[in-house]
């Protein structure tokens, strides 16, 4: 048991600063992309964390396998190259040992990986969607800022606001300005208020602009005249109606109406799910002898062949997925030859040095000996 908590500590211990060291890296770089969407206007500046947050579920899905492969393999070249496990092995702890205990814990974190995969990514993908909807409905306050020349949603007029209250509730210095088309040719309009408010029609989703204390100069189609008119409170439509909601991508579809639409593309994107937390037990299978270093060699001797062969099996996976999308490989084939190459990989790499692994080595050579 003590050798059991350590060996596990110390491979926790290294997948955990992998993950939250890729997890840094990877959500700056959205955080500065969204960032830079919302200085752009097209985010409202207060959904820039809640937009990073859903990003969450899907990177660590993603970061997740990795994590645990390079924590692995980092743990034990270590423990290898600090001569720590040829103490082990001489109190007898086998090979074998480690990778039944690793597969332990790498079990208990696929299990993890699958609930971020098949049903916490997917929800977060769903809320996503579900927010840029909102703010391309929203011509309002969540959408209006300071300082700034604005089109309005419809695209109709522009709208320039001096300040808006900390309330969020209250327009100061509004400026408005249309130009409207008809039979007799172009209208201007401008309009300026010293207040203003958004309000929306929850059942037609229109949004209006009413601004009150103002004064509205019109030109008339055919008219070199401005007519000025002062109004207490007045009102301009700035949308129409109510976006509609957009087709869902597959990636923000529940697992199980994936699994109901049974479409080749539906079936890739599942297997894909499936594929995230698959690998983790599989990447063990691999990443344990792997970690097998000469203490000359130094803990990451190693790490380049190791990294080659994650690469190699998750482009794979997602080349995979896309011939199955496009129906060139057939769904009951599907990604599951990728999953069983990885398996006979790492039971090659373990077998190789255990007596079964030696009896089969040598009826090769036999055979190649005899032809």
């Amino acid at each position: 048991m003590l050798i059991f908590r350590y060996l596990s500590t110390e491979v926790f211990k290294s997948q955990l600063a992998v993950f939250l060291t890729l997890m840094t890296i990877f959500v700056s770089q959205k955080f500065v992309s969204i960032l830079a969407d919302a200085a752009e206007g097209s985010i409202p500046g207060q959904l820039v964390l809640q937009m990073v947050l859903l990003k969450l579920p899907q990177l660590a899905s993603l970061i997740l396998p990795l994590s645990i492969f390079l924590g692995i393999i980092l743990a034990y070249s270590r423990i290898y190259a600090d001569s720590e496990m040829t103490v082990l092995k001489a109190c007898g702890v086998s090979e074998w040992y480690v990778v039944r205990l690793t597969l332990v814990s790498s079990t208990v974190l696929a299990v993890l990986a699958g609930f971020l995969t098949l049903t916490l990514a997917p929800w977060a993908n769903e809320h996503e969607y579900q927010l840029k909807e909102k703010i391309e409905a929203d011509a309002g306050l969540a959408a209006l800022r300071s300082g700034r020349f604005q089109q309005t949603d419809n695209e109709k007029a522009v709208v320039f606001i001096h300040d808006i209250k900390q309330s969020g509730t209250e327009l100061d210095r509004v400026f408005y300005a249309q130009i409207n088309s008809d039979k007799n040719g172009p209208t201007s309009e401008v309009v300026y208020a010293e207040k203003g408010k958004v309000q929306e029609d929850r059942n037609t989703g229109e949004q209006k602009l009413v601004l009150s204390d103002g004064k509205r100069y019109e030109n008339p189609a055919g008219s070199k005249q401005l007519q000025l008119t002062e109004f207490t409170n007045y009102e301009v439509q700035i949308q129409d109606q109510a976006i509609e909601q957009k087709r869902r991508k597959l990636e923000a579809l529940p697992s199980m109406q994936l699994l109901e639409q049974g479409t080749t593309e539906a079936i890739a994107q599942f297997q894909w799910r499936l594929a995230v937390p698959l690998s983790i037990p599989l990447l063990t299978l691999i990443a344990v002898p792997l970690s097998v270093v000469n203490p000359r060699q130094g803990k990451f001797a190693k790490l380049v062949p190791a990294i080659s062969l994650y690469l190699g099996y998750f482009v794979l996976l997602n080349a995979g997925t896309f011939l199955v999308q496009e129906g060139k490989v057939p769904t009951s084939i599907g990604l599951w030859w990728i999953h069983l190459s990885a398996l006979f990989i790492g039971a090659f790499l373990i077998l190789r040095d255990r007596p079964l692994g030696s009896t089969i080595r040598a009826w090769f050579s036999k055979k190649e000996a005899v032809a």
